[in-house]
C-alpha cells in the first residue's frame, strides 16, 4: 500500500523529539546566512540572490533529466531583477517559463495557493504542450486516460514500478485540502512544513510532468515565508541535484511507509542545512568578484575585456584560449591574443602550465 491508500491519509505524524535538535541547528544556520547577506548590502547581495537563483532553476530542471542554458537562465533573471550584469542572451521560452513560476513563487510568497496559480506555473513550464515528442495536458489535472500514474525505470518490458499515484478522479479533492492545510494557520514549524508539502504535493502527482519542480516551488514558497524574505540565498534544488539518489530512495520508502513521516523529515532538514552550508561557496564567489573589480575599477578596460573577464568570474566551463576568447567575443584570433596579453600585462589574467597549441589562460585572483 502507498500511503495515500491508508485509511489516515494524510494525517502526517512524526517524532518532534528525534528532530528538535536538527530542527535548531538548521534554523540557527538559516538566520545566520540571512544576517551575513544582509550585512553585504544591496548590491552584493543583489548579486548573490542572482547566482542562488540562477542555480536553483537550472537544478531543479536537471533533477528531471532536463537541462536548461546557465546563461540563457541568468540573463532572464537578471533582466526581470533590472541588473545590468554584462553577457546577456535571449532565453528560449522553456527557460523564460522556468524562471516565471520561480520569481511568482518566491517573489511572490505571501499570496495565497491556488488551483488556479498552480496551473499558471505548469503552462509556464510547458509552453509547446509537449515534453519532448509527448503531448502533455497543459494547465489542467492529469487524466489517466492511458492507464494511472507511475512512476517507473528501466527498459520496455521490464519496468520497475517505484510510486503509483492516487486515481485521477480523486485529484480535484486531494489538491483542495492539501491547498487548505496550506494555506490554514497552525503551530507546525515553518521547516516542516516545507518539508511536509513537498512530500504531500509530489505523492498527489496531480500533472502530467512537472510535479517535482511544482513541488519544490512549492516548499520554496514554505521557506520564504518562514524567512520573510522573497531573496534565496541558497538552493535547496541544487543540493537535492547533488544527493538525487538518495533524495529519490527516501521519498519512495516514504511513500510506501506508514504516516509517520520522521525519516523524511529527517532527510529534508538535513538536505537543508546542506544546502545553507554550501551557500558559503556562494557568499565567498560573490565577495572574491567584487574585490576582482575593485582591483579593476580605474583601469581602461574594453567591452570584450570586461565581457569575457565576467564569464571567467561566473564560473566559465573548461580552458580559456585564444580562439574560445575570439569565438565568445566576436574578435580576430590576433585581437584576442591582444586582449589576453593586455589583461595579463594588468595583472587580471595569467597563463596556464604548459605551452603551444594547448596554451590556455585562466583568473589571476592575487
Amino acid at each position: 500500500m502507498y500511503i495515500w491508500e491508508k485509511p489516515n491519509w494524510p494525517d502526517f505524524s512524526w517524532n518532534d523529539k528525534e528532530l528538535s535538535r536538527l530542527l535548531a541547528d538548521v534554523s540557527r544556520e538559516q538566520g545566520r546566512l540571512l544576517g551575513k547577506m544582509e550585512a553585504l548590502g544591496f548590491e552584493l547581495s543583489s548579486e548573490a540572490f542572482l547566482r542562488t537563483l540562477t542555480e536553483d532553476v537550472v537544478k531543479s530542471s536537471e533533477i528531471e533529466g532536463e537541462t536548461l542554458d546557465s546563461d540563457q537562465v541568468r540573463s532572464s533573471i537578471a533582466r526581470r531583477l533590472g541588473m545590468d550584469v554584462g553577457g546577456l542572451v535571449p532565453a528560449d521560452r522553456d527557460v523564460e517559463g522556468m524562471v516565471e513560476m520561480m520569481f511568482d513563487a518566491t517573489g511572490k510568497y505571501a499570496e495565497p495557493l491556488t488551483v488556479e496559480r498552480l496551473f499558471a506555473w505548469h503552462a509556464s513550464l510547458f509552453p509547446t504542450g509537449r515534453r519532448g515528442m509527448r503531448k502533455i495536458r497543459v494547465g489542467d489535472w492529469r487524466n489517466d486516460n492511458d492507464g494511472p500514474m507511475q512512476v517507473v525505470s528501466g527498459p520496455v518490458g521490464r519496468e520497475k514500478i517505484h510510486y503509483e499515484a492516487p486515481p485521477a478522479d480523486r485529484l480535484p479533492d486531494e489538491i483542495a485540502r492539501f491547498i487548505q492545510w496550506f494555506e490554514r494557520p497552525d503551530n507546525i514549524h515553518p521547516l516542516l512544513r516545507a518539508g511536509i508539502a513537498h512530500l504531500w504535493f509530489v505523492t498527489i502527482h496531480p500533472f502530467d510532468d512537472g510535479n517535482g519542480r511544482i513541488a519544490r516551488a512549492i516548499a520554496d514558497i514554505a521557506l520564504a515565508r518562514s524567512e520573510n524574505n522573497h531573496q534565496r540565498f541558497y538552493s535547496m534544488s541544487a543540493q537535492i541535484r547533488r544527493e538525487r539518489n538518495e533524495y529519490y530512495q527516501t521519498l519512495e520508502s516514504s511513500q510506501k511507509a506508514e504516516m509517520d513521516i520522521t525519516r523524511w523529515q529527517e532527510w529534508f532538514l538535513n538536505c537543508l542545512l546542506r544546502a545553507i552550508e554550501n551557500s558559503r561557496e556562494t557568499l565567498g564567489t560573490v565577495l572574491m568578484k567584487a574585490r576582482f573589480w575593485e582591483r579593476f575599477a580605474k583601469e581602461p578596460l574594453n567591452e570584450r575585456q570586461i565581457k569575457m573577464l565576467s564569464k571567467l568570474l561566473d564560473g566559465f566551463e573548461g580552458k580559456l584560449s585564444t580562439s574560445k576568447w575570439s569565438t565568445l567575443a566576436k574578435c580576430s584570433q590576433d585581437t584576442a591574443h591582444r586582449d589576453i596579453v593586455d589583461l595579463i600585462e594588468r595583472g587580471a589574467l595569467k597563463q596556464d602550465p604548459g605551452g603551444g597549441r594547448s596554451t590556455s589562460y585562466s583568473l589571476n585572483i592575487g
